[in-house]
């Protein structure tokens, strides 16, 4: 994306009425970018209606009658509202934080330059406590994209994506053949989050400091009380109505800061048209899906069995907990909650397409192990034996070179591991070549091998991590530095 213009952060709170990101009001506000807002001067720069405006503040969410989460969120809102882009159509940002807290916000699956996206180690501009940052970007890719805090949040719970900082980004393509009946969006995410010891399964959600509590060597976790599609725990929200024989297209992404899930909808099939925004080369048809956290699919739904169902998580308790929304059938009655859904196991390999890559320029080993807690008792995560810090110089790579990340996850844990600022090409499975598939996050399995290619076509620090929050703060990341 292009910079065009930043206005530097006013040190005042700035207090603005809530503006509908709505395609009509974005188009207006894109032309109007077109025409004279390639360089506004700071002291203009309120007098010019931006296109896409997020203000940080405190909001209440109602997940469930008696259940209103207090928390973070953009535009008063948890999920914030759905921002729908045009590809190639550049647009003018405005970021109000209206917290005492500095922020930064990444555009997640957008490729920005490091200045604007949204991360510390890349030395990307902050939103000040109370501040105000504008800029000008262009969605250069189509897609299931979308928008969310990064900060670094270690043992506090309610920061980062912890929180209600996010929303659903939609980059319309240029051509857009439209063959369905209805679009929707869908965002899981869950709150009331707690550390609990694994080992012995002791709610540790009291503890106010690390350092206070001797862990030991346990495993620790993060565990939540709710889940919640759209911000609302299932029952609790309107219902998906559809009619016999719709084609309905889902855009799902998990905007959990921890959890990797699977949901189905029973009686059902989902054919699977894009992951992280990118069209599959294979589209298939399958009973369920897994997202690790920060993945979006793209998927058709064939209305076909008509009833009440809970489109949700497979797990009894998740889904108990309300990962989950109701698909009902016009003139359907009843929720039919003893219904099982079919489920497979997850392989991006079928998306794909089979056979050999082109040989890599630089093949760089990645292994992924966890090690025992420091001395505060928080657990260490390490790639290539090393934890990372801020303070270490980054790895050099080099603009134009295909790279080939072998990982190894010696660990029984899953990874959503993410690249910022680009989208990589998976390329082999455990041993099993894949071509033409393109990410942003892959989620290695447990002990599991997989290889990403990746060309760097820009310069400059790009960050990446495991999307598990907690598994980045204890040092599951690592900086490049592409020249």
């Amino acid at each position: 994306m292009e910079v065009n213009s930043i206005v530097a952060p006013s040190p005042n709170k700035l207090l603005m009425n809530d503006r509908r990101l709505t395609r009509r009001g974005f188009l207006s506000g894109a032309a109007a970018a077109l025409t004279g807002l390639a360089a506004v001067p700071a002291w203009a720069a309120r007098s010019v209606p931006a296109d896409i405006t997020l203000r940080i503040g405190p909001i209440k969410v109602d997940v469930a009658p008696g259940r209103t989460i207090l928390t973070t969120g953009y535009n008063g809102a948890a999920p914030g509202t759905l921002i729908r882009l045009q590809e190639g159509v550049p647009v003018t940002v405005d970021l109000f934080n209206n917290t005492d807290t500095q922020e930064y916000v990444h555009w997640h699956g957008f490729p920005l330059s490091a200045a604007l996206d949204g991360t510390q180690d890349e030395n990307s501009l902050p939103v000040p406590p109370y501040g105000h940052l504008r800029y000008r970007m262009t969605p250069q890719v189509a897609g299931s994209r979308w928008v969310h805090s990064h900060v670094m949040t270690m043992d506090n719970l309610t920061a980062g994506v912890y929180s209600g900082q996010f929303s659903f980004v939609y980059v319309e393509p240029k051509e857009n053949p439209g063959r369905y009946d209805q679009e929707i969006f869908l965002s899981t995410h869950e709150w009331e989050p707690f550390f609990i010891d694994m080992d012995n399964d002791e709610d540790l959600s009291a503890v106010e400091e690390f350092g206070e509590t001797d862990w030991g060597p346990s495993t620790v976790e993060v565990g939540y009380r709710i889940g919640s599609i759209n911000g609302k725990s299932l029952g609790h929200g309107e219902p998906i109505r559809v009619r016999e024989r719709q084609r309905v297209l889902l855009h799902i992404l998990n905007a959990s800061a921890t959890e990797n899930i699977q949901i189905a909808l029973p009686g059902h099939e989902f054919l699977v048209t894009a992951l992280d925004g990118n069209p599959v080369p294979q589209p298939r048809k399958v009973p369920s899906l897994d997202l690790g956290a920060g993945e979006r699919i793209d998927t058709i739904v064939e209305m076909n069995h008509p009833g009440v169902w809970i489109l949700g998580s497979t797990n009894d308790d998740v889904r108990g907990a309300g990962l989950g929304i109701l698909v009902e059938y016009a003139g359907c009655r009843g929720i039919e909650r003893r219904a099982r859904a079919t489920v497979a196991p997850w392989d991006y390999a079928q998306f794909s397409f089979p056979g050999p890559q082109p040989s890599a320029d630089v093949i760089l080993p990645m292994v992924i192990a966890r090690v025992p807690p420091g001395e505060n008792g928080m657990e260490r995560w390490t790639i290539n034996g090393k934890s990372y810090r801020s303070s270490d110089p980054p790895m050099a790579l080099h603009k134009g070179v295909r790279h080939r990340f072998a990982f190894h996850n010696t660990s029984s844990d899953a990874h959503p591991l993410h690249l910022h600022r680009s989208s990589f090409e998976l390329t082999s499975i455990d041993g099993k070549a894949t071509r033409g598939l393109l990410k942003d996050v892959v989620l290695i399995g447990a002990h599991q091998r997989m290889e990403l290619d990746w060309t760097p076509e820009g310069e400059g620090p790009t960050l990446f991590h495991c999307h598990n929050q907690f598994h980045m703060d204890c040092g599951l990341q690592m900086l490049f530095d592409v020249t």
